[in-house]
């Protein structure tokens, strides 16, 4: 478990709740507010929404811990329905004004990516597995068979004019896969332990190996750069990392590369404002934040979800994005399906800038 992306996913939800207003159940009115000191006559003061009665109990400070932490009240299941099935009502009441029922946009994208990124940290690093690691013994001793068949056909098929390279050959390349696929090996064969801690045939161990020995070789055209890179590179799981948590702190930055790209298709339409744009991304990135922690979550789970997950983001999502522009905009079936298009190519290009930024930021700082 990550201790910074808990912590990260906790300072989202508190952050995310700071910018909501005072909402929920309060007492009966007191005559003044506490805190400003404004005579009321309802649950709330009107001067600054605090509610009239003050709790003081341990039960009530509990309440508000897990408030503040995971946002949950009841707009919060006013806004998921929504959001999964009409986005784009979602994004048009919110900009008309509707919002004490809903959670805010940017609230919702702040806790999301946070809570996102935690549970990346579940499921990032470790030390690699082989290639047979969930074989079981009967089919790694059937793998095993097979290769001596392999094997024996080899040398039944030489002719009497045969020098043996061939045998050889296929011989050798016999045992190099026996070796690689850590099934029985034809001969007992000395294992070296790695003096770095990767374990052999993971991908930490080939990246690593790959820079030390040059192989991976950055060229940004600087030395010191390039020195730097390879130094994590040298380290893959502490690289990774890196670019995880940049990842984590620059989020954020979807949100003003991504409103120029919707601005774009509107630009001869009146009536729309860069907030209205900034309100339909960040519900529309909330929503993909969501998928992608479901996708993740539920797919070690079963490789069947795995797949739903994927058929979910090659087909959900272009759908979504068009029930939400088609809602939010007011469009035609015609307009809401070419802007649908445009923008999906506009979201590729501007997440392949963000991820090349993430990517360098990552092993460069």
């Amino acid at each position: 478990m990550d201790i910074d992306a808990a912590g990260g996913a906790a300072t989202g939800g508190l952050l995310a709740g700071a910018l909501e207003r005072p909402t929920g159940h309060a007492g009966d009115a007191h005559g003044n507010c506490t805190d400003c000191g404004q005579a009321v006559e309802g649950k709330f003061c009107s001067n600054c929404g605090q509610p009239t009665h003050v709790h003081r109990s341990l039960l009530h400070l509990g309440e508000e811990m897990l408030h503040g932490v995971l946002h949950f009240d009841a707009r919060i299941w006013r806004t998921l329905p929504l959001l999964a099935l009409n986005p784009g009502r979602l994004t048009r009441e919110w900009v008309e004004g509707k919002r004490t029922r809903y959670v805010s946009p940017l609230a919702m994208f702040l806790f999301t990516v946070f809570l996102m990124f935690f549970v990346i940290s579940f499921g990032v690093g470790g030390g690699g597995t082989d290639v047979t690691s969930n074989m079981s013994e009967a089919d790694r001793a059937a793998l095993a068979a097979d290769l001596q068949t392999a094997r024996d056909e080899i040398a039944a098929s030489a002719g009497p004019e045969s020098d043996g390279s061939a045998e050889k050959v296929g011989g050798a390349a016999i045992t190099a896969v026996e070796k690689g696929l850590g099934v029985i090996p034809s001969a007992p064969v000395a294992k070296t332990k790695r003096t770095d801690g990767f374990k052999d045939g993971s991908w930490q161990a080939a990246v690593h190996d790959s820079a030390a020995s040059g192989q991976l070789k950055p060229n940004f055209g600087n030395e010191h750069l390039n020195e730097k890179i390879t130094k994590k590179l040298l380290n893959p799981d502490l690289a990774v990392y890196k670019i995880q948590q940049t990842a984590y702190k620059f989020s954020f930055l979807l949100i003003p590369i991504s409103i120029p790209f919707v601005a774009l298709l509107f630009l001869w339409r009146r009536g729309f404002t860069l907030y209205d744009h900034g309100v339909f991304v960040l519900y529309s990135l909330t929503a993909i934040s969501i998928l992608s922690m479901l996708t993740m979550i539920l797919g070690p789970l079963w490789s069947g979800f795995a797949v739903l997950g994927a058929c979910a983001f090659l087909f959900g999502v272009p759908v979504h994005m068009f029930a939400q522009l088609k809602g939010a905009y007011s469009l035609s079936w015609f307009s809401a399906g070419w802007r649908t298009f445009v923008l999906l190519n506009f979201c590729i290009f501007a997440f392949t800038l963000f991820l090349l930024a993430i990517i360098t930021l990552g092993l460069t700082g």
